[in-house]
């Protein structure tokens, strides 16, 4: 099958300006990998906003095919796990970075990176979640391991219109916590509150330079945002409580003491979902099939077709989506 297919490919020249455009690929231009995938839908992360418009050095191989998630039906396979016709996942493992990714209707991937869909969902669901909905529920398991129930308090969720803080919210609500959503769109309130939140606050409110310490107000934390709003959440987070911490929209640095980590017993929970082993991937998409309510799922997200990629990312990157999108490579 060496047939031409559309694909988004990411170069860079010598003065290392970069260029997107829509162009034909076959598989031969392909990397390694010993499973084919047709690429039924994916999606449009943060992750995918930065790479494609250069805003940060997401891409690390040229040329590069972006995107890091996508769902889709094997087409050939030299992996034992999985034959021509399986419904499969992917997220993260350097895929769209340092592996050509999913902006293509094929992708060679390699096996140990896939997991099967979840009984039940469509391509356009697993993508409707995306890394960053996977990604919220890893921070939801790991709170729980640290014991944060919805007995011991509030958990704030930062970057709550995004797609890691809408899916959090959406599951949060549904295993009963009291859900505070910190947003820079208070205009959303309504949209925040069916979704799961019980409470909003502003973002102002925890983008300041924080103090070691300030009032307890929140058992737990999920946050995408990094910087001076973390170092905020950790100083409100009452004694023995956690934060999962899993972006950096606002930046990498983490201006904060080691006041709350010794005099409240707080601790910083770190999510890779890049990397993460294939049995807690299997583990998070599993519960996301039990604890994610589908319907409001889908009113978090928006379908757009391979042409709409590109605006889409410039689109997230300037602050101007709402929770998830969603791109149908069958339309």
């Amino acid at each position: 099958m060496q047939e031409p297919f559309m694909a988004i490919l990411v170069t860079r020249d010598e003065d290392k300006k970069q260029s997107v455009a829509v162009t034909e690929l076959t598989l031969n231009d392909l990397m390694e990998g010993d499973v084919v995938v047709e690429v039924e839908a994916t999606t449009v992360n943060y992750k995918d906003g930065l790479a494609i418009t250069g805003k940060a050095p997401v891409i690390r191989r040229w040329p590069m095919v972006p995107g890091i998630d996508c769902a889709g039906t094997v087409v050939s396979s030299g992996n034992d796990l999985y034959k021509p016709g399986d419904k499969v996942v992917l997220n993260g493992f350097g895929v769209g970075e340092t592996h050509m990714g999913t902006y293509a209707a094929y992708a060679r991937l390699k096996g140990e990176w896939l997991v099967p869909l979840p009984q039940g969902m469509t391509p356009l669901d697993a993508m409707a979640v995306g890394t960053a909905g996977y990604t919220a529920m890893l921070c939801v398991m790991a709170l729980e391991r640290h014991g944060v129930t919805p007995e011991n308090g509030p958990v704030v969720v930062t970057g709550a219109n995004g797609g890691v803080g809408t899916v959090a919210i959406s599951i949060l609500g549904k295993l009963g916590y009291h859900v505070i959503a910190s947003t820079g769109r208070p205009e959303e309130e309504e949209f925040l509150k069916g979704l799961g939140a019980s409470e909003i606050i502003h973002r102002d409110e925890l983008s300041a330079p924080a103090k070691p310490l300030a009032k307890e107000r929140w058992a737990g934390g999920v946050d995408a945002v990094g910087s001076h709003t973390l170092a905020n959440v950790l100083s409100m987070t009452q004694y023995g409580g956690a934060v999962a911490a899993c972006g950096l929209a606002q930046g990498m640095d983490l201006p904060t003491s080691v006041a709350p980590f010794i005099l409240r017993g707080v601790s910083l929970l770190g999510i890779d979902s890049v990397m993460a082993p294939q049995a807690l991937r299997t583990e998070a998409w599993a519960r996301i099939r039990s604890d994610l309510d589908l319907a409001k799922l889908h009113a978090l997200s928006t379908t757009i077709g391979f042409d709409g990629i590109v605006g889409a990312a410039h689109a997230i990157i300037d602050g101007k989506v709402r929770g998830r999108i969603v791109v149908d490579m069958t339309a």
